[in-house]
C-alpha cells in the first residue's frame, strides 16, 4: 500500500513530538488557551507531525495514489467554490479531482480549468446511478461548497452521505453542507471520519440545532465547539482570528500569520485542502495500524489545511494587499506548501 513507505517517518514523529509534550484537555476556553500553550504542540512540532504523513514523490507511484478527491458542489449562482476547493486540492499534491455539480454549473467549472473531472449529475433523475460507481475510486469527499440548498439537491446530497458512511470514506462538510446539516444531523450516524468547517455564524447555528441551547456567534468558547464535537462523534475546524481544531479528544489552535483579507473563496482553499491532508493522515493511520501516530488524523489534517490556507493568504496578501482574490491566493498555494513543508 503507498502509505506504508510513510510508517517509520510517522513512528519518528511520534517518538519525536510525545515526550515533551501534552494536548490542550477538554474543558480549556478561549480565555485561557494561552495559559496552556506550554502544554501545547507547538506549530513547528505539528508541521513535523504533518509532513510525517506526506507521501513522497516516488518514481514507482501510480497516477492517483497521491490522492483522488471529490468535490460535491456546484450550482446555477456558485461555480468557483467547487473550482476553488478543487484547485487546492490538485495544488497541494492531489493526483485527480472530480467534481459532482448540477447541470448548468458544469459549463462554467469545465472553463475555469481543464484539470478537474466534471459530472453534471446533482439535478438528474436519478444522480447516485453515476455517483455510486464513483465513490468507491473516491479517496476524501468535500460536500458543500456552491452546493445550493434546494430541495432535490439536498434529497442527493442525503443519499451521498450515506452511501459514503458505508463505504468508510473520510469526509469534509463545508457551507451549504453545513446548513443541511442543521435540521439532517442525524445523518452523521456517529460516523467519526468527519470534518466540519463552520465560520463562527455556522457553528452558532449548528450549535443552536444540535445541543438545543442559544448561543450567538459572538460567544463561542472552546468548550462550545467540545460540546458538539463529542455530540456530534465529528471533529470541528471552527474558522477565525483564531482556528481551533476539536476532535479525537484533542483540542488545537492554528494562528499561524494569515491576512486581514477576507475575499469569498478562502474557505474552499481550506476544505479542498483538508480533504486531501485527510486522505494522507487517514491513510497512513490505516496503513500504519501497529505503529502510534502523533495525532488523529482528523485534526491533524484540520490544522494542516488551516496552517496551509493561512500562509498561502498571508503571501497573496503581501503581493496584492486590498485587492486580494482568491485566485491570487491558489497561485501562492504551491509555495505555503513549499515553505511549511519543504522536506517534501
Amino acid at each position: 500500500m503507498y502509505h506504508f513507505a510513510l510508517c517509520r517517518s510517522a513512528y519518528a514523529s511520534s517518538k519525536l513530538l510525545k515526550p515533551s509534550i501534552t494536548r490542550y484537555k477538554f474543558g480549556t476556553t478561549m480565555n485561557n488557551m494561552e495559559s496552556s500553550h506550554s502544554n501545547a504542540y507547538t506549530n513547528k512540532q505539528l508541521i513535523t507531525a504533518v509532513s510525517a504523513v506526506i507521501p513522497p514523490l516516488l518514481p514507482s507511484a501510480h497516477k492517483g495514489q497521491a490522492g483522488r478527491i471529490g468535490i460535491v458542489g456546484g450550482s446555477l449562482e456558485y461555480t468557483g467554490a467547487p473550482y476553488f476547493a478543487g484547485i487546492s486540492a490538485l495544488r497541494s499534491g492531489a493526483d485527480l479531482c472530480h467534481v459532482f455539480c448540477s447541470s448548468e454549473a458544469a459549463g462554467p467549472i469545465k472553463g475555469y480549468s481543464p484539470e478537474l473531472i466534471v459530472h453534471p449529475v446533482l439535478d438528474s433523475s436519478d444522480p447516485m446511478a453515476e455517483i455510486s460507481q464513483w465513490l468507491p475510486r473516491l479517496h476524501s469527499l468535500v460536500l458543500g461548497p456552491g452546493l445550493g440548498r434546494r430541495p432535490q439537491i439536498f434529497a442527493t446530497l442525503n443519499y451521498i452521505i450515506q452511501d459514503a458512511i458505508d463505504k468508510q470514506i473520510p469526509m469534509v462538510f463545508d457551507a451549504d453542507a453545513l446548513f443541511y446539516l442543521n435540521d439532517n444531523f442525524d445523518v452523521l450516524k456517529g460516523y467519526k471520519n468527519i470534518i466540519l468547517t463552520p465560520n463562527r455564524v455556522e457553528l452558532a447555528r449548528l450549535y443552536r440545532s444540535v445541543m438545543k441551547r442559544d448561543l450567538r456567534a459572538d460567544d463561542i468558547e472552546v468548550e462550545n465547539i467540545e460540546q458538539l464535537s463529542k455530540r456530534l462523534g465529528v471533529t470541528i475546524l471552527s474558522k477565525g482570528q483564531t482556528d481551533i481544531i476539536v476532535g479525537d479528544d484533542v483540542v488545537l489552535k492554528c494562528d499561524i500569520p494569515g491576512a486581514p483579507r477576507r475575499c469569498g473563496g478562502q474557505g474552499d482553499v481550506l476544505s479542498g485542502t483538508a480533504a486531501l491532508f485527510y486522505y494522507w493522515a487517514h491513510g497512513t493511520a490505516v496503513a500504519c495500524h501497529n505503529t502510534q501516530l502523533p495525532l488523529p488524523p482528523a485534526p491533524l489534517a484540520a490544522w494542516a489545511a488551516a496552517a496551509l490556507t493561512r500562509t498561502a493568504m498571508n503571501i497573496a496578501f503581501r503581493s496584492s494587499g486590498r485587492s486580494t482574490l482568491t485566485s491570487d491566493v491558489l497561485n501562492t498555494v504551491p509555495q505555503a506548501f513549499s515553505s511549511l513543508f519543504s522536506s517534501k
